[in-house]
């Protein structure tokens, strides 16, 4: 009997623990990467106690948290007043979680610990310089047309190639949301804000005229970095945002200090909440960015993608090893979905809200909220649960 197959197309986070869940489950595995190599730019960077369960599971916890920083608190500061309003400690998830904290390290740290491990392993192909172009799928499996000319036959086909994503594309799935006006600027820097600030490694800066997002991560060798997002106005040119002097201008809004900051890194990008109209098509399926984007604040949006990596692989296995009813495939469109609309797009357009409210009064209110629920811990743990997506992964495994 032959050894049921499934092809992965997109090399990011989400892909490889993709492809690393299901070639452990005993399918064999083909990983396409369209690019030579893995995007080192700054994106995602923290990772939820949920997620850190689902890396053990894939063999890759010890590397991960020794590569990153462990973060157990994270704070909320009203930037106007320049005083921290809450701080929340992971600590109180101790019973519900062998991972009361998070991780902080670069995304593409963790594709790359996954490609490693995908490399030992005889049932798992990894090609770069290796994209889809189209796809056509019948009653027993999925036809991919490979940029250099081939097909690629497999039972299975799964689209991880981010929000541009070629597979949805063909499929003809609709990206249902919106994209904000503005555009968020990541600036990177080896000024300690921990020393400066008195702050922890993950901030919330809420600030009617121009929040702010400030974390440390661990850097790749050449010491710990620290990562501020701010917003864009809206008609502000691209080049203006990125200019030495508008990023010394936010960096010193944040903080002001004697000379310049050692800005070592600077991006410019959109951001979105959109979902896929459809996470299944036959034998494909849609997982992280390519099924889902929002914006980044809290966290969210790759630690669902990688929910949904592991949420597909047991549904898959369930099917083909198990014997599980076809019917049930459909399940991993109505919990991801689902639980993407009620949890991540929620969240991030609320956590946003907060940040850049604008009515005294409103403002306020929030701020005293996030201060009352991180002083009982009781609301505190509710308030963790949700936000680090134990809330989210406790629904899904309640739902068929």
């Amino acid at each position: 009997m032959a050894v049921p197959s499934v092809i992965v197309a997109g090399a990011g986070p989400v892909g490889v623990i993709t492809a690393l869940a299901l070639a452990d489950a005993g399918f064999s595995v083909t990983l396409l990467e369209a690019a030579g190599d893995i995007d080192r730019n700054p994106r995602a960077s923290t990772t939820h106690p949920s997620t850190l369960a689902m890396i053990e599971r894939v063999g890759l916890i010890e590397r991960f948290v020794r590569e990153g920083l462990v973060a157990r608190r994270f704070q909320f500061w009203d930037r106007p007043a320049g005083r921290k309003v809450a701080e929340f400690d992971h600590a109180v998830l101790a019973e519900d979680t062998p991972f009361p904290f998070v991780v902080q390290t670069e995304q593409h740290k963790l594709a790359r610990m996954g490609l490693d491990r995908l490399a030992t392993l005889p049932n798992a192909d990894v090609r770069l310089n290796t994209g889809i172009v189209g796809l056509e799928q019948d009653a027993a499996g999925v036809s991919a047309r490979l940029t250099d000319g081939t097909l690629l036959r497999a039972d299975w086909l799964v689209g991880a190639d981010g929000g541009r994503s070629t597979v949805r594309k063909a499929l003809g799935i609709a990206f249902e949301g919106y994209t904000w006006p503005e555009r968020f600027i990541v600036l990177t820097v080896t000024d300690d804000f921990e020393a400066m600030l008195g702050c922890c490694f993950r901030n919330y800066f809420a600030d009617p005229d121009e929040w702010a997002n400030l974390f440390k991560v661990a850097g790749d060798g050449e010491g710990p970095r620290w990562r501020a997002v701010f917003p864009t106005r809206a008609d502000e040119p691209d080049e203006v945002a990125l200019s030495d002097e508008e990023a010394e201008a936010r960096l010193q809004g944040l903080h002001p200090k004697r000379g310049r900051y050692d800005l070592v890194h600077r991006n410019l990008y959109k951001v979105h909440q959109r979902v896929a109209a459809r996470f299944r098509e036959g034998r494909v399926f849609l997982a992280g960015d390519a099924a889902h984007v929002n914006n980044p604040i809290g966290g969210l949006g790759l630690n669902f993608g990688i929910h949904d990596a592991i949420d597909l692989a047991d549904t898959l296995s369930a099917h083909v090893f198990g014997g599980a009813d076809p019917v049930l495939l459909d399940g991993y469109e109505r919990r991801r979905r689902t639980l993407n609309i009620e949890f991540v797009q929620q969240q991030t357009v609320a956590n946003k809200k907060r940040l850049e409210e604008k009515d005294p009064s409103r403002r306020r209110t929030e701020l005293d909220a996030l201060a009352d629920t991180a002083a009982s811990p009781g609301r505190a743990r509710e308030f963790l649960l949700r936000t680090s997506l134990i809330e989210s992964t406790r629904r899904a495994a309640a739902m068929a």
